[in-house]
């Protein structure tokens, strides 16, 4: 039989279960760092190539894009997946050390997919 306190136990439960699962579901919010535009990754996984030579002053992308950079001899690879309020980043931001690319600005287009 289905009593008063049996009820109230259930209720007990139900909110402590919500009120712990509460934090887990709450996004993190952008750090400054180079994880708040993607990540890198390994160098078979480019599906475009874009070489920056001295006269590269910018570079567009679409969010979600992955990316090969060839800067002068050197290569890294690039998957960007960034915040929906961020539209640029200098690529000295997510170029590991020892590759230059001086002055370049990464131009980042929303992806349709991503939107909520």
């Amino acid at each position: 039989m289905f009593t008063l306190k049996k009820l109230a136990a259930s209720a007990a439960i139900a909110a402590l279960s919500a009120s712990m699962l509460a934090p887990a579901a709450q996004a993190q919010a952008p750090t400054g760092g180079s994880a708040d535009y993607g990540m890198q990754v390994a160098s078979d996984m480019p599906a475009r190539v874009v070489t920056i030579d001295a006269k590269t002053r910018s570079v567009n992308v679409e969010d979600g894009e992955t990316i090969k950079f060839n800067v002068n001899g050197k290569s890294f690879v690039w998957h960007f997946d960034t915040y929906p309020d961020t539209f640029s980043i200098k690529l000295s931001r997510i170029a590991p050390a020892g590759i230059d690319s001086k002055d370049v600005t990464v131009y980042i287009d929303g992806n349709p997919l991503y939107l909520g």
